[in-house]
C-alpha cells in the first residue's frame, strides 16, 4: 500500500508514524520542505521517496508530487499528516486523486465550529450557544441572550489563534474595528474545567483505543495571558464523559483516525461540548497516551491503516501528565532541582519550538504516577 505522509519532519515526534508505517509494510512516500539531508535519519530511513516542494501551501507543487507517486509506484491509497493545520489540504487531494478518507464534501464538518454544532445538536449533546458574526450587532444580539463575556474566534480556526474575550459593548467594537479578513463565531462564555475524549477509531468506526484528560487551565487562557499550563490523562473516564464521547465519534463519522473532543465540565457537574477535532491531540499528548499505558499507538494506528481487524488489550496504569514552563516566568525550582526530586516520575523532557511554545509552554515536563496526588504535586513543584 502506498502512503503519501505531508510534513513528516514537524511536529518532531511525527516520524515515529512514518517509521510505523514502514514497519507495517507500507511504501511511504513523504512531501516535505527541508532538503532530504536535513532529515533526522530515522526519518529517511523509513521513507521509500521523499519529494521535496519549495512551499507545502503551493497546492500545484503537491499536485505535481502527488501525480510523480502515482506515475512510479501506482494509486496512492492513504494521505496524511496527522496534522490539523493541512487538513483541507488533504481533503482537496484525496478528492482530486480519489483517496480513501475525508474528502471536500465532508472536511466542512469537522473544521468549522458552527457546522460542528448542528452535529452536537443532533447527537442531542448540550453545546455553547453560538452563531456567525459579520457585525457588532450579530455579537450584541448573543450577548442579550447569553450575556457578558462573549467568545469570538475563527469559525475554522485552529488552537486559540485569533481569539478573543469580549467583556463589553465597547470591546465588541474595537474587534471589529481591527477584524482580520476571515469568518467569525462568537460563542458563550462557559465557567468550567475543559476535560477531553481523546482516542482512535479503526475503519469500522470502531474506538480501539480511548482515554481523558483533564486540563488545569485552557490553551485559550494560556495563549492570552502567555502563562504555563498543566493537564492530566484520567485512569478511569467518567460515565457521562465517554457516553458522550462515543455518540460524537458516531456523529461525526470517525473512521481510521484519531479523534480529540473538547468538553466543558460546568460548576453543576454538567458537560457541555465545545469542539472537536479529528486528528491527535496537539503537542506531546500521543506520547502521553503511550506512557500512561506501556503503549505504542504510532504502532497501533499504522496496523489500523492496514485494515485488518484489531482488538487491542490495554489499562491505563498510570496517570501521564504534561507540565509547560515559560522562560519569561521565574520558577523557584531548577531543572537540576527538578529532576533531583522528581526523576523517577520524569518519562520525558522536552524544549518545544517557538511555534509551539505559545500554547505548549517552551519547555515541558511529562512525568507519570500511579495516584493523581502524586501527579498535583508535581505540578506544583515543577510551576512553582
Amino acid at each position: 500500500m502506498n502512503f503519501v505522509f505531508l510534513s513528516p519532519h514537524f511536529p518532531p515526534n511525527y516520524y515515529l508514524f512514518c517509521q510505523r508505517l514502514r514497519e507495517a509494510g507500507f511504501t511511504v512516500l513523504a512531501i516535505g520542505e527541508p532538503e532530504f539531508g536535513e532529515l533526522r535519519p530515522e526519518l529517511r530511513a523509513a521513507l521509500t521517496w521523499y519529494y521535496k516542494v519549495d512551499d507545502l501551501h503551493n497546492y500545484d507543487e503537491l499536485r505535481a508530487a502527488c501525480g510523480f507517486f502515482t506515475e512510479r509506484f501506482g494509486p496512492i491509497d492513504r494521505i496524511d499528516s496527522l496534522n490539523e493545520y493541512w487538513l483541507e489540504t488533504e481533503a482537496r487531494l484525496r478528492t482530486e486523486f480519489g483517496i480513501t478518507g475525508v474528502k471536500n464534501d465532508t472536511i466542512a464538518d469537522i473544521r468549522h465550529k458552527s457546522r460542528m454544532k448542528k452535529i452536537f445538536r443532533a447527537a442531542g449533546i448540550p453545546h455553547a450557544r453560538g452563531r456567525l458574526v459579520h457585525a457588532p450587532a450579530d455579537v450584541l444580539e448573543l450577548a442579550g441572550v447569553t450575556g457578558f463575556p462573549v467568545i469570538v474566534k475563527p469559525d475554522d480556526g485552529m488552537g486559540a489563534s485569533f481569539t478573543y474575550k469580549l467583556e463589553d459593548p465597547s470591546q465588541v467594537d474595537e474587534f471589529f474595528r481591527g477584524k482580520p479578513d476571515r469568518e467569525f463565531i462568537a460563542e458563550e462564555f462557559i465557567k468550567g474545567d475543559i476535560v477531553t475524549f481523546d482516542g482512535l477509531a479503526d475503519s469500522a468506526g470502531k474506538i480501539v483505543f480511548c482515554t481523558s484528560h483533564v486540563y488545569g487551565e485552557g490553551v485559550m487562557e494560556s495563549v492570552l495571558a502567555d502563562s504555563h499550563i498543566y493537564y492530566y490523562s484520567l485512569r478511569e473516564i467518567p460515565e457521562d464523559l465517554e457516553r458522550a464521547g462515543r455518540k460524537l465519534v458516531a456523529g461525526f463519522g470517525v473512521k481510521e483516525r484519531f479523534f480529540h473532543f473538547e468538553f466543558f465540565r460546568k460548576p453543576d457537574g454538567s458537560l457541555c461540548a465545545l469542539e472537536v477535532n479529528i486528528r491527535p491531540p496537539g503537542g506531546f499528548t500521543l506520547d502521553m497516551f503511550n506512557y500512561s499505558c506501556d503503549l505504542d499507538l504510532y504502532a497501533v494506528w499504522a496496523r489500523v491503516m492496514t485494515g485488518e481487524p484489531l482488538a487491542l488489550d490495554y489499562k491505563r496504569k498510570y496517570h501521564c501528565c504534561h507540565i509547560g514552563r515559560k522562560y519569561r516566568l521565574a520558577y523557584k525550582h531548577s531543572h537540576e532541582e527538578i529532576m533531583g526530586r522528581l526523576g523517577a516520575m520524569v518519562v520525558q523532557y522536552q524544549e518545544l519550538p517557538p511555534v509551539l511554545a505559545r500554547a505548549m509552554g517552551d519547555c515541558v515536563y511529562l512525568v507519570r504516577a500511579e495516584k493523581l496526588a502524586e501527579i498535583k504535586t508535581a505540578i506544583s513543584f515543577i510551576q512553582e
